[in-house]
Formats: structure tokens, sequence, C-alpha cells
């Protein structure tokens, strides 16, 4: 499964390789799909699932937008992980659960930058949900790649080839 979606990713390739390197076209690529499947969620638990009403959690209540975000975070948190482990980071040697363990620190500061950016635009500025979302989306992309990149799924370099 993974060869057939790496090909079909790497087949619009060609309209980039003068102005991206690969890892970060696949990185695009993959985050694109994500977002759009973030966007579409977002808007479906907003709109349809919460029905623009504030959720009730008996401890606390969530405004529909902060609800929304919180809710679809766990699902395309898990498909981001997935599409990063194996199709854009694939030559990182860190083990599984030390590369979700941080990638989920990355996505816990991305939810956060997002909360804050949410409660700003919407609660502070009156600007809509969904707008709003796009421009936080702007600010955990950059925030993530270069966190994901450097961090989660970076290739440890085994120094000591010559030990062995």
């Amino acid at each position: 499964m993974r060869k057939v979606i790496i090909r079909f990713i790497d087949t619009f390739y060609f309209l980039f390789q003068r102005l991206i390197p690969l890892k970060t076209y696949r990185y695009a690529f993959c985050g694109g799909s994500n977002l759009v499947f973030d966007t579409i969620l977002y808007f479906v638990f907003y709109n349809f699932v919460f029905s623009k009403q504030n959720v009730d959690m008996v401890v606390f209540v969530f405004s529909p937008h902060i609800a929304s975000l919180f809710f679809v975070f766990p699902i395309t948190f898990l498909t981001g992980f997935m599409l990063s482990r194996y199709i854009t980071f694939q030559n990182s040697n860190l083990p599984c659960r030390v590369q979700f363990f941080r990638y989920l620190i990355v996505g816990i500061g991305a939810i956060l930058i997002s909360y804050c950016a949410m409660k700003f635009l919407i609660d502070f500025l009156k600007f809509y949900p969904t707008p709003s979302r796009f421009i936080t989306i702007i600010l955990t992309v950059v925030y993530s790649y270069i966190l994901q990149n450097k961090f989660s799924f970076r290739v440890e370099k085994n120094d000591n080839l010559f030990l062995k």
C-alpha cells in the first residue's frame, strides 16, 4: 500500500522538483491531504455534530469551535502520524514508539497554538470559525514541519560504526 501511495504522490513531483526537495514535497502533499481531511471533519463537527451549539462535557462547557478542534485532533493526529512515518520521513531510524511520543509532543504544541489562535481570532476578533481555522493551520504547519523534521523523525547518525 505504501508503495502505491508513494508512486501516486511522486507522479506529480516533476512539477515541483526544481523548487523543493522530494521530502518537503511529500510532506506538503501528505500534510495538505491531512489538512483537507481535517478541515472537512472540522466543518462537519462544527456544523452538524455539534450544530453550532456549546458542548457540555460535565466538567467543562466547550464552545462549538473549540469542541470541534479537540474532537477532530485525535483523528487527524493519527492519520498525520501514519503519513509522516510511512511516506514522508521513511529514512528516520528512530523506533516507532519514540517517533510517536515525539510526534505527540509536537502535536500537543500544535493544538495549543491552534487553541490560542482560535480563541483570539473567534472570541476576541470575532472572525468566522472556518476561516480562523485556516489561519491557525498556517501557523501550525510551519511549526510542525520544522519540529517533525528536526525532532520527531530525525535520522540518527551512527558515529559508532567503527566500534562494531
